[in-house]
């Protein structure tokens, strides 16, 4: 491990401080001294409470909900730590929120994605780590490096653990084909295809399953799940149609709107999920297992400072 001559320090906003204290103890460090608070009239503050300059700057910031607070929290910092004369800032955004908004669909939709990626970058950030972002052209949104980390290796160890026979991955949708396909590889185990059109957002119907799921353990992958109606129909329809244990997966747990009574009251059998997003306790349930990725983003976090490779993390996975 090359020492670069410039010290290391990792920081955190609010919006998932133990995500950021465990990842910060799997790199032997303690997290940097600073506070962020909000004034009287709603304008975020932030003091970074110890020097800065020349340092390889890490903020742990994921932008979940609320999802405006936390990237403005993160755009801060940023630029405090820019004029602070840090030597490198890395935001490391375990989650990218607004990934979804990626294209446009419509005439006049805006690509939120793309204006998220040019206020990181206009606040001073040189360097992006994120993990499974919805739309892999994100990354090109960004005119600094982006080290995309993957969720899958830490999903498929899971239920490797499991030593579950007869499994079966599913994608919920025609777009997690590719996710699917990749975990499936892991398992050795083939793949089928939920076909669903969704009438408007938020809103799913199933049409059909595509492959071959009767009498078999069925493993519902997808990157996020968000108000929980794709993976919960989708789940009906697998039972209907003879799986003997349905589980879910996914690496974002947004977990919005309806989403808890729909898991609760749905057929899947265990959802497990990545702490990319906290859960508070409102969330917290017997069918869903949390995973955690502190030690992925501490050794990517690693490999970055002593200019390693980070894509040999997941190369030694598979």
């Amino acid at each position: 491990m090359r020492n670069l001559g410039r010290e290391i320090k990792v920081f955190t906003g609010n919006s998932n401080k133990e995500l950021a204290k465990e990842i910060a103890l799997c790199m032997g460090k303690e997290l940097g001294n600073s506070s962020v608070g909000v004034f009287s009239d709603g304008e975020i503050s932030v003091d970074i409470n110890e020097t800065v300059r020349g340092a390889d700057v890490y903020i742990i910031q994921s932008t979940c909900e609320p999802v405006n607070n936390n990237l403005m929290e993160l755009l801060i910092m940023t630029d405090a730590m820019k004029r602070a004369s840090a030597g490198r800032i890395t935001a490391v955004m375990p989650y990218y929120g607004y990934a979804r908004q990626d294209r446009k669909t419509k005439a006049r939709d805006p690509i939120t994605s793309k204006l998220v990626a040019n206020l990181i970058t206009s606040s001073g950030a040189n360097r992006v780590l994120s993990m499974d972002l919805h739309a892999s052209q994100i990354q090109g949104y960004f005119d600094i490096p982006v080290d995309h980390l993957l969720g899958v290796p830490i999903l498929v160890k899971y239920f490797c653990d499991l030593q579950l026979e007869d499994i079966v991955v599913v994608s919920p949708d025609i777009g997690s084909v590719t996710r699917a396909r990749n975990f499936a590889n892991y398992l050795d185990a083939p793949i089928a295809i939920v076909d669903k059109r969704r009438p408007k957002a938020n809103v799913a119907e199933v049409m059909n399953v595509i492959g071959e799921i009767k009498n078999k353990n069925v493993i519902l992958v997808d990157d996020m799940i968000d108000t929980a109606g794709t993976i919960t129909n989708s789940a009906k329809s697998l039972k209907e149609l003879g799986a003997k244990k349905v589980y879910a997966c996914a690496t974002h747990p947004v977990l919005s709107g309806p989403a808890i009574s729909r898991i609760q009251d749905s057929v899947i059998d265990e959802l497990v999920v990545l702490n990319t997003i906290p859960l508070n306790k409102s969330k917290i349930m017997d069918k869903i297992r949390v995973l955690s990725v502190a030690p992925i983003f501490a050794e990517a976090i690693s490999r970055i400072y002593t200019n390693d490779s980070v894509s040999k993390l997941f190369d030694s996975n598979r």
